[in-house]
């Protein structure tokens, strides 16, 4: 790693804690398939390096690019968000400029990951206008790569001379793969682990002065200020969505894959959460779960935007992890959580363990009661998938008939808000191979939190049975109305004969 010879922002001046408190700020609009778009955008909003940076205006003040600016546009976004009194805001610039940031469009569907990796660098890229002419080390120190910037070090170790090759390389995020894991640490270790290469790929040994085959170990070199870690979920081999679970922590101790395992613990928090829903990859939905300023967590699905606990967040089918590394304020704060004692627990335990030898059988993946038992609540929330499309239409005409005579639902969104829980996204690299999205809805596949489920214990059945519910305690009405209509005509025409 060669030293840059210009800082372009320094790092001094990256403040990890929120400058100010604040309630959250409003969802956003689903403007046709842009789901994928909304997740991205909530996460960097509530990133808290990155937000205080936007808030300042530090940016726009000394820009003079002409046309498309990401970090200006992104300025304007966050503010917008937080400050805002509405309960949901639309995208308007960054559709707009959709061409300029990646291969997108509004009405296609695309992915939460690829549009991270394509918003960053144009984020990069903003920074770097105007400073075409510095080396490659010096570009790196935009504020961008200072938050969410980190070197990998792939070390490479003939296999004849025992000699080790050290090469790095900057990352802004780690792609996992969770295949046969069942949690991150485990996603982690095999990320770490040595691999011997390939046979068709020899290393050619400066010290052997031939091609000899060799083993490779990447390690976290230097550790971002900003973790964001992508499970990957797309299966290369068989197209198919890995709908495993795999556990991930609060807090994370980064020190036992870097480089020097040995040291003082490097901990992160969790503060971001991206699920996608779907059985496969060509079709669901996004939302995520943020963590704002005044420490509580949100569920933000579009235009909604839900309080929720803890321990709903670390139940997801994630797909995207952000870990901000904690500052010394936080960890005082940390000292006195309880959370934080049984992460620290879990962490002597599991050093323990693997001490003692004791490994799972590979691909086996492991699951908890807490785990098992929101499997089978989510299987009772699924909506029947065939025979229930005439039913579907024929409730969908009676309900919008006679909606006068019924008590009405309370309205979740803006009337002008698009349906968009069956928008076709898929999670997975930049092949872009899509499809029509097969007909369902993610909200059938979604397992009811534990507060809706002990607050309205009636709601537990599918969409599909608590329509028919309806359906039935209509038509009972209806006939009570009717009878009551035909006696009082009965008494009329007697009277007036």
């Amino acid at each position: 790693m060669t030293p840059p010879q210009k800082t372009l922002f320094p790092p001094e001046k990256i403040c990890m804690d929120w400058r100010q408190k604040r309630r959250p700020g409003a969802g956003l609009f689903n403007l046709g398939s842009t789901c994928y778009l909304n997740v991205v955008l909530q996460c960097l909003t509530y990133t808290p390096p990155l937000a205080n940076y936007l808030l300042s205006r530090q940016h726009s003040r000394l820009c003079h690019q002409q046309g498309f600016c990401m970090m200006c546009i992104m300025e304007d976004h966050v503010r917008k968000v937080l400050y805002s009194s509405a309960t949901a805001i639309r995208p308007r610039a960054v559709i707009r400029d959709l061409k300029f940031i990646g291969e997108f469009k509004p009405d296609i569907p695309g992915d939460a990951y690829e549009f991270l990796r394509c918003t960053l660098s144009a984020m990069h890229r903003a920074c770097l206008s105007g400073s075409s002419d510095l080396d490659v080390s010096s570009q790196e120190t935009t504020i961008i790569y200072q938050i969410f910037g980190g070197f990998l070090r792939s070390r490479v170790t003939c296999l004849s001379c025992k000699t080790g090759f050290d090469f790095f390389k900057v990352f802004l995020d780690v792609l996992l793969k969770i295949k046969g894991a069942s949690s991150l640490t485990t996603a982690l270790k095999d990320f770490v682990k040595p691999k011997q290469m390939d046979g068709k790929k020899f290393f050619e040994c400066s010290k052997c002065k031939k091609k000899v085959a060799a083993s490779k170990m990447v390690t976290v070199h230097h550790a971002p200020r900003v973790l964001t870690v992508c499970l990957g979920r797309a299966d290369h081999w068989s197209s198919r969505k890995l709908s495993q679970v795999v556990e991930y922590p609060e807090y994370l101790d980064l020190r036992p894959y870097m480089s020097d395992p040995v040291g003082e613990p490097v901990l992160y928090s969790l503060y971001a959460v991206v699920v996608h829903t779907g059985q496969t990859c060509l079709g669901g939905h996004f939302f995520c779960y943020t963590k704002a300023s005044n420490g509580q967590w949100y569920k933000m699905n579009d235009v909604s935007v839900d309080s929720c606990g803890i321990h709903t967040v670390l139940g997801q089918q994630a797909y995207l992890l952000f870990y901000a590394r904690c500052s010394n304020s936080q960890m005082e704060e940390m000292a006195s959580s309880s959370s934080f004692h049984s992460f620290l627990n879990q962490g002597e335990a599991s050093s323990q363990t693997s001490s003692a030898g004791t490994q799972g059988l590979p691909g086996r993946i492991r699951v908890t009661n807490s785990q098992r038992n929101s499997a089978r609540e989510r299987q009772r929330s699924r909506s029947p998938q065939g025979g229930n499309e005439h039913c579907r239409s024929f409730m969908s005409t009676t309900n919008h008939n006679n909606s006068a005579g019924r008590r009405r639902r309370k309205r979740t969104s803006p009337p002008d808000h698009d349906n968009t829980e069956s928008d076709a996204t898929a999670p997975g690299p930049s092949k872009r191979s899509f499809q029509p999205p097969p007909e369902h809805r993610a909200a059938y596949e979604q397992p009811l939190s534990r507060e809706r489920q002990q607050s309205r214990p009636s709601q537990q059945g599918c969409e599909f049975c608590r329509r028919l519910v309806k359906l039935w305690e209509y038509h009972q009405s209806e006939s009570k109305r009717r009878k009551h209509s035909f006696g009082t005509y009965k008494c009329k025409s007697r009277s007036h004969n």
